[in-house]
This record gives C-alpha cells, structure tokens and sequence, in this order.
C-alpha cells in the first residue's frame, strides 16, 4: 500500500470532522462527494443549502446529503459563534456588530466551529488566498502550546529508498515562515518531527537541522542559529532524536555521516530535513520534485492548535481529496 492510500485508511479508521467552507467551489464539491462516497471524513459544508443542493443536481453528486451543510447567514449557532468571536477578540478592539458580520463569513465561521469543539479541522485556498485561510485561524484557533510561528512542510516522496523513510523525507519550512529565529527554527523542528508521524505514518523521526556546515566545519553567524536552534528544540522536545548543524549529504548518506559527523545518531540516517530558512526550504524541495522525479504532498500547514490546511488555487480534485484525509490524520493526532 503506498503513503497516501495509507494516509486515507488511516483517515477513514477515525473519522474526523473536517469543514469545508468554500461551498460553491466546483473541485471542492466533487471532492467532498468522493469523500463522502469512500466514508474518509464526515464533512461540514459551508453554503447556501439550496444553491449546493442545484450545483450538486447540475454536477451529478449523489453523495452530498451526507454531509452536514451550515449556510451561513442562517443556522442555530449562529449567535453563540458570534459571541465566542466577540469575546476571543475584544481585547484587540472588536465589536459585538463586527463579530457579527464576521461570523458569515465562512471561513471565520470555520474556524469558530473547530474553536467551539464541533469541528476538528479545515481544508481551504481553492478560492482564498493563503492569508485569507491563516488570518481567522491564527485569530480563534490560535498556535499550539508551545509554538509561535506557523510553518508548512512537505510530504516527498522520492525514487531513493535508501534514503530517509523508505525515500520518504519530511522538509520543512517550505510555505510559510521566511527567516526564522532560532527559537522559531526550534519550533519548525518539532512541528515537522509531529508531521511526520501524524501524516506520513513515521513512528521514529530523525530530524537533521540543515546548514552549510557540519558540525563546526565552517564558522558563521548562519550557523550559530542553527546550533541555538538545535540547543532550544531539544528543551521543547528532551525526547525528539535531533542533530545538526549538519549539511545534506551528510544528514543523508551513511558514509558520509560517518565521516563528517562520526558518533551522531541522526547523520546518514535523517527522515526529516528543516532548512534554516525559507527561501533554501522552497528552492529545496522543487529541485527534489523536479530533478529528481519526486512527489510533494503538500503544504502541510504545522504550529496550529487544530489542523487548518491551505489549497493551491490551481489545485485538482484529488488534491482536495488527499489534503482532506491529511488534515483528519492531523487532527486524529491533535486529540
């Protein structure tokens, strides 16, 4: 069974609650359809019930009905959310009429219900920007304990079995944060070594801080926060198996792990890479997928307390179908 039919099995042992509030969006409705036919995640649906209802008629969907749809201009809970909004953002200068205004929109509305404890994730970005999606969940949900700075990671899927996991890696921060601190690079570290786990079903991360240099090879104030973020990830996670400064190959390649880095746990044997910044994050992970015919699942999104997922708006419907069953396991995790 390759990852993610593992993924969506693991999915479907526990289903999750997963909200998806761009109702009308073509690929979102044919997913949620899928999903619902193959029983991977009990869906929350954000939209108008009759307009869903005549999409679904004009699109062939026979499944919809078996998700709970909430249109957001009228439902029960509607001031109950309104009011947890206004009581979660006073302090920053909301208004009880703002706070109800905003609890129409669906993806506050999203983000209200995982809050309230009726939801346990949220798949969205077919439509929204990036911003869109985090700004309410970074406002209601907030961070998980511990963790400052949100992060997105990477499933890849290699050719290369003897690398990582069986050729798969998890490489973070590829999405989000573009020049972390060490305390934040700290953060990263811990959120992906928890990715790893939670989606891509490894029981034991081994996570390499990458850099230039390895182990004091080479001298630079680039280096220094990594080995302060080496130092900071180990305080927020004793147990997590952790090592750097190290650079790639010798975090990958036994040989030369042992040669570089002789007596380390992690070095020839990483399954996890956190590169010191974003910008070596993304460039990273393309040229893994590119040039060397890797598959990249994801941006996992990584730091929030319940799962919240971005979408590429020129995703496909098996990515909307995949992601979903990524945020259930995540959210199976966050309990």
């Amino acid at each position: 069974m390759d990852l993610l039919s593992q993924i969506i099995a693991r999915a479907k042992s526990n289903k999750q609650r997963i909200v998806l509030p761009e109702a009308t969006e073509e690929r979102t409705l044919r997913a949620a359809d899928r999903l619902l036919a193959d029983e991977v995640a009990d869906l929350i649906i954000i939209g108008n019930p009759e307009e869903i209802k005549g999409l679904a008629a004009q699109w062939g969907l026979t499944h919809l009905d078996k998700a709970t749809i909430i249109d957001p201009e009228n439902h029960p809970k509607k001031e109950e959310y309104a009011n947890l909004l206004f009581e979660l953002r006073k302090k920053k200068g909301m208004t009880p009429e703002e706070a109800q205004k905003l609890v129409t929109n669906p993806l506050y509305l999203g983000c209200l219900i995982i809050k309230a404890g009726d939801a346990d994730g949220q798949l969205a970005g077919a439509q929204n920007t990036t911003g869109n999606v985090l700004r309410p969940a970074l406002q209601i949900i907030k961070t998980a304990p511990g963790i400052s700075c949100v992060s997105g990671a990477f499933v890849m899927i290699t050719q290369t079995p003897q690398y990582g996991e069986n050729g798969v890696l998890i490489m973070g921060d590829c999405a989000v944060t573009p020049v972390p601190d060490a305390a934040q690079l700290s953060q990263i570290a811990v959120c992906c070594a928890d990715t790893a786990r939670a989606v891509a079903g490894i029981e034991d991360p081994r996570v390499a801080m990458l850099s230039f240099s390895t182990k004091g090879s080479a001298k630079h104030e680039c280096v220094d926060k990594v080995t302060e973020a080496l130092r900071l990830a180990k305080e927020l996670a004793p147990d997590l198996k952790i090592d750097g400064e190290l650079q790639a190959d010798a975090a990958l390649v036994p040989s030369v792990g042992a040669s570089k880095a002789p007596g380390s746990e992690i070095a020839g044997k990483a399954n996890v890479l956190v590169f010191p910044t974003l910008e070596v994050g993304n460039i990273g992970y393309k040229l893994v997928q590119r040039l060397g015919g890797a598959e990249a699942i994801g941006p996992i999104l990584q730091g929030i307390a319940r799962p919240v997922n971005d979408l590429s708006r020129g995703c496909s419907i098996d990515d909307v179908y995949n992601m979903v069953a990524i945020t259930a396991c995540q959210a199976q995790a966050a309990k």
